[in-house]
């Protein structure tokens, strides 16, 4: 399967289960007709399918004694990134999150155009305006980028990691988190570009009606969507448990969503 494409994820911890790495390597089998291979990060592969190529967490490289793993995705810029034989794994990967439903086709994922695609963070959310009063961080908020769902050459761009572990103080200190600072380096070099943004939307910005219209109407699925995202509040456990719901914010029947994860 060399010439398999390559579907990353991620799972450390107990945020996150077995079934959600299952549940999402099989929403990626059903949206996506080309051979591939599902590789999923983990520090436990217990209860994983067989579909799912479970691989060691790829090391951060903090200095000794640093415990600070919230940039663990740094990581996956690693020039050496290795597979289950240890040789590095080569070629253009898809990284998604494990928050997200995928909801259509992921095959025009490949063929977009762009050294390493990724989300407007921007585009997940409804606008602020406020943050026009600050112009050069509007600006600097409206480039950066949402690594839930992006695009990479494997092994293309390990100045990324290089450049937070000279100083992950530093580096912590400019930017909020660490898409801000994956973003800024490659935006500098010119390599950022974004998905359309009808293509990952916000269950809760997109789907989900604003103010009264959501006891009007229960949640849709936009047209032109491929990803359905939890970013922010209410998480996708809490929404497809049938919680999330508040006095404003109705999340109501969501047929489609549960058919989509579950896939029946």
């Amino acid at each position: 399967m060399t010439d398999a494409l390559l579907i990353l994820t991620m799972k450390w911890g107990t945020l996150y289960s077995s079934e959600d790495v299952n549940r999402l390597a099989a929403q990626v089998a059903r949206h996506l007709d080309r051979p591939h291979r599902f590789i999923c990060f983990t520090d436990d592969a217990t209860g994983l399918d067989a579909r799912v190529e479970a691989l060691p967490l790829p090391e951060l490289g903090l200095p000794e004694g640093s415990t600070d793993t919230r940039w663990r995705k740094l990581a996956l810029f690693r020039d050496d990134l290795c597979g289950a034989d240890g040789v590095p794994l080569a070629g253009t990967a898809l990284f998604l999150d494990l928050d997200l439903v995928v909801v259509a086709d992921l095959g025009p994922f490949w063929d977009h155009p762009g050294a390493v695609a990724i989300i407007r963070d921007d585009d997940l959310f409804r606008p602020k305006p406020l943050r026009r009063l600050r112009p050069e961080r509007d600006a600097f908020l409206h480039m950066v980028g949402n690594t839930s769902v992006f695009r990479f050459v494997i092994g293309a761009h390990p100045e990324v990691l290089r450049r937070y572990l000279a100083d992950p103080a530093a580096a912590a200190a400019a930017y909020e988190h660490e898409q801000q600072m994956v973003s800024d380096i490659l935006n500098r070099q010119g390599s950022l570009s974004y998905w359309p943004r009808d293509w990952c939307v916000s269950f809760k910005n997109h789907c989900v009606g604003r103010g009264v219209t959501s006891w009007l109407r229960d949640p849709v699925c936009p047209p032109g969507a491929r990803i359905v995202l939890f970013a922010g509040a209410p998480k996708m456990g809490d929404v497809l448990a049938g919680r999330g719901g508040r006095w404003y914010r109705r999340i109501g029947r969501i047929d489609w969503l549960r058919k989509a994860w579950a896939g029946s």
